[in-house]
Formats: C-alpha cells, structure tokens, sequence
C-alpha cells in the first residue's frame, strides 16, 4: 500500500474537456507539498499524464534524487513512457501546437537520459483519490 511517508511523487493531470485547457502537477508523499506544477495549455489529460511523469524523472535526475518511486493512475501515460513515444490522437493545430512541442521534447528526453524511477500504477479502489489529484470530477 502507498504510505504518506513514502519516498515517493504522484503525480496527476487535469484538462476542462478533451481537449481542453491541460494542466499536471507533481505532490511529493512524504511531505504532502507540490514539488512542480505545469500548464494549463490546451491538450489532452493522456498527455498531461505522460508529461506529469517524464517532468517528474528528469526534475528527480537534475536534483539527484534517488531511490523514489513515482505513481500515477494513468496506465496509458505508463504506457507510453516505457515506450518513449506519446501515441496521441490529438489534432495538430496552432493551438495544440505548444502540447506537441512538450511531448516532442519528453520522447527526446526519455532517449537521451538514462535516469528512470519505478513507475507504479496508483491503486485508486485501495488508496483513494491520487494525492496530486485536482479535484474537479
């Protein structure tokens, strides 16, 4: 089970429609604090998901954090860093056009960087709500 005294982030996206206005965040579970927040930028939540953790890998790599694990209640967004390629359906568009520079520069990061974290899916029916959940259903 997920402790609040993990050495561990969760991490969470939110968007108004899809798409729509996208924001994610990371909460570190030890301390209950935000330790990065991002948008809102119109996209989709599955690349909310998929940016909210490949932001939390490479701030955990710049600072040097090590031995945390990272949950998200995202499968696709697990998915798709494992794969290191966001299979969005999302429409390119001028508008949408800042979200696809994001996910271009995470595929190229997750090349690059060796750095990885255990990714665990969070158990919402065990747990509860994820604790970097924004509270909007």
């Amino acid at each position: 089970m997920a402790a609040n005294n993990a050495l561990a982030w969760a991490v969470d996206a939110a968007c108004s429609g899809n798409p729509g206005p996208m924001e994610y965040r990371g909460i570190d579970l030890s301390t209950g604090q935000q330790v990065f927040h991002f948008g809102p930028i119109k996209g989709t939540n599955n690349i909310g998901e998929f940016l909210a953790i490949v932001h939390a890998l490479a701030l955990m790599e710049q600072r040097g954090i090590k031995g945390y694990t990272i949950y998200s209640d995202s499968v696709n967004a697990q998915i798709w860093v494992k794969k290191m390629q966001c299979k969005t359906k999302l429409e390119r568009t001028p508008e949408t056009e800042k979200a696809y520079e994001l996910v271009t520069r995470a595929e190229n990061w997750l090349r690059t960087h060796s750095f990885r974290a255990p990714i665990v899916k969070w158990d919402t029916k065990e747990w509860g709500e994820i604790p970097a959940d924004f509270g909007r259903k």
